[in-house]
């Protein structure tokens, strides 16, 4: 049987190519596709061709082990059901629904291990999310947000309101959202922010100090989370950090520049930034944190 795969073949440029797909070997299985997430971030730097060329897609996805050049297959979330079972698969596999780590295409085949079968109660359209919210708990995780603490997560976009959502569950004393688009904004106070801010707005540093508050006598936020891919937002995240405050990076900016002004209130702020991406688990979890454990919570 064939099946039908996009290719990104040059900045801009999609093609759907037929490939052949035969039968699947021992020990994995044939899905046939109900939907496929698009990734508005990462996968639209692969489509403008901003990725850095010589860095791996994803080094821990088996189906993402190429180089980010053209002509190439993307695409991280895809539902599914099981369609049929190479030899040694046991039988309780056929038909099931299932979540895939996979680029867009109508059916693919993968080992077991690569599928995670769809829990009791979760819908094929809201298991697309789980890359989504996987990054957004790595996040949570890696900023070790702290009861009383200050947040601000830049971007609000869909992994910016999952993050939100998720630091909503804690008992923080400040939690604001910055982004350019209303109606983002607007979803952001619905998944747990206390307030909204537009990102194009000059006067943007000074409002969300005022909306962080000083009435405990310390300036700026303990937390801040860059997740909008605009490397402009990054500048603005340190501009509203206090003392000793930490600004995880969840962006992917790619080849696109970052210009920071370091010689300001930076340099004496002792602020940490921390980089943040869910391929990997920060080491000092590591030793009672898995993937799997990981993605068991998700």
């Amino acid at each position: 049987m064939n099946r039908a795969a996009l290719y990104f073949t040059a900045p801009g440029l999609l093609e759907i190519r037929e490939e052949p797909l035969p039968s699947p070997p021992p020990g994995k299985v044939l899905v046939k596709t109900l939907l496929s997430a698009i990734s508005a971030g990462s996968e639209l730097l692969a489509y403008r061709g901003l990725c850095p060329p010589d860095l791996s897609l994803d080094e821990s996805i088996p189906s993402l082990q190429g180089k980010c050049t053209f002509p190439m297959k993307y695409g991280y979330s895809l539902v599914g059901r099981v369609t049929a079972l190479g030899s040694g698969v046991p039988g309780e596999w056929e038909d099931r629904m299932v979540f895939s780590f996979q680029p867009h295409a109508s059916a693919f085949a993968a080992a077991v291990e690569e599928l995670l079968p769809l829990p009791p109660g979760v819908s094929p359209e809201e298991a697309l999310f789980l890359p989504n919210l996987e990054t957004a708990v790595n996040l949570a995780m890696d900023g070790r947000a702290v009861i009383g603490e200050k947040a601000v997560v830049f971007g609000q976009g869909l992994v910016g309101l999952l993050t939100t959502a998720v630091l909503g569950m804690h008992p923080l004393a400040r939690l604001l959202a910055v982004d350019r688009h209303r109606l983002r904004r607007e979803a952001s106070l619905q998944f747990g922010a206390g307030a909204a801010f537009d990102a194009s707005d000059p006067n943007l540093a000074a409002a969300v100090m005022d909306g962080l508050g000083k009435e405990d006598g310390r300036e700026g936020a303990d937390l801040a989370f860059e997740i909008s891919g605009a490397p402009e937002a990054l500048e603005q995240a340190i501009s509203v950090t206090g003392f000793s405050g930490r600004i995880v990076i969840g962006s992917w900016y790619g080849v696109k520049p970052v210009r920071l002004n370091l010689g300001g209130a930076f340099h004496r702020s002792r602020i940490r930034l921390i980089s943040s991406q869910v391929s990997t688990i920060d080491p000092e979890f590591s030793g009672r944190w898995t993937k799997a454990r990981r993605m068991a919570l998700v």
